[in-house]
C-alpha cells in the first residue's frame, strides 16, 4: 500500500473526516492491513483565511504554507499529496512544481466522476475563490458539462456559511440557508458541493442528487492508497 500525505487543516473537521473514511474505506478494501496516513494541518494565520474566504483576497499568500507543508510530507516519506479544499487548487501547479512525488486533483477527479455518471449539467456551490477562478467551469466544459453558478447575493451566503464551518460552526440556519439555495437551482443534473467544507452540514435532497466533491477525492485517494506499486 502507498503512504498518502494529506495537507490539511482548512478547516479541522473537514480535515478529521477525510481522514476518517479514507482510513475505514482502506481498512474494508484491505482488512488485513491498515493505512499509512500522513497529516500535515498548515499554520495560517487567522486574517489570511478570513481575507480569502469572505473578501476572496489574498489568496498568493496561502502558497508559501502550502509548499512548506508539501515539502515536509514528502520528506516524511508520503508517495503522493493530497489537498481536501477546492479553492487552493489555484495553487496546484506550483504545489506539483515543488515535490517530485505526484498530488492528485480534486478539480480532475470530480470531472471523470461525473463524466462516468453521464452528467451533463451541474450547479456548483463554492467560495467565491473557486467561483471567480472557474476552477470547475474550466475543467467541466471540456467535457460538454454546463456548469450553473449562484447569483451574488447566494455566493455572500456561501461565503458566510464556509466561514462558520471552517471556524467549527455548524448550526441550522446555516443548513436552512443551503437547503433554500439548492431549490433554487432547476433543470440540472446534479448539485455539487465545490467546497469540501459543506458536507459537513449533511444535506439531502429527494428532488436532485447532491455529489460531494470531498467524497470524490476520498475514494480516489483509496484508489491511489491500495494500488500496489
Amino acid at each position: 500500500m502507498k503512504t498518502a500525505g494529506i495537507i490539511g487543516g482548512f478547516g479541522p473537521q473537514t480535515t478529521a473526516k477525510f481522514y476518517e473514511q479514507v482510513f475505514f474505506a482502506c481498512q474494508r478494501t484491505n482488512p488485513s492491513t491498515k493505512a499509512h496516513i500522513l497529516i500535515s494541518s498548515v499554520p495560517l494565520p487567522f486574517q489570511i483565511e478570513s481575507n480569502a474566504i469572505l473578501k476572496n483576497e489574498g489568496v498568493d499568500e496561502y502558497l508559501p504554507y502550502l509548499e512548506n507543508e508539501a515539502q515536509r510530507l514528502e520528506k516524511a516519506g508520503a508517495d503522493f499529496l493530497i489537498l481536501p479544499c477546492n479553492s487552493l487548487h489555484i495553487h496546484i501547479r506550483a504545489l506539483r512544481a515543488c515535490v517530485s512525488i505526484p498530488m492528485l486533483s480534486i478539480i480532475d477527479e470530480t470531472a471523470h466522476f461525473l463524466v462516468r455518471h453521464s452528467i451533463q449539467s451541474a450547479a456548483i456551490l463554492s467560495t467565491a475563490m473557486t467561483a471567480r477562478h472557474r476552477l470547475y467551469e474550466n475543467e467541466l466544459t471540456k467535457y460538454g458539462i454546463h456548469c450553473v453558478a449562484p447569483d451574488e447575493a447566494q455566493q455572500q451566503t456561501l461565503n458566510q456559511i464556509v466561514f462558520h464551518l471552517v471556524n467549527g460552526e455548524n448550526n441550522q440556519p446555516d443548513r436552512d440557508q443551503l437547503s433554500h439555495i439548492i431549490r433554487s437551482f432547476l433543470n440540472v443534473d446534479c448539485i455539487l458541493l465545490a467546497c469540501t467544507d459543506l458536507q459537513l452540514l449533511e444535506l439531502e435532497s429527494p428532488d436532485i442528487p447532491i455529489f460531494d466533491t470531498m467524497q470524490i477525492l476520498a475514494d480516489s485517494t483509496v484508489r491511489e492508497i491500495c494500488t500496489q506499486e
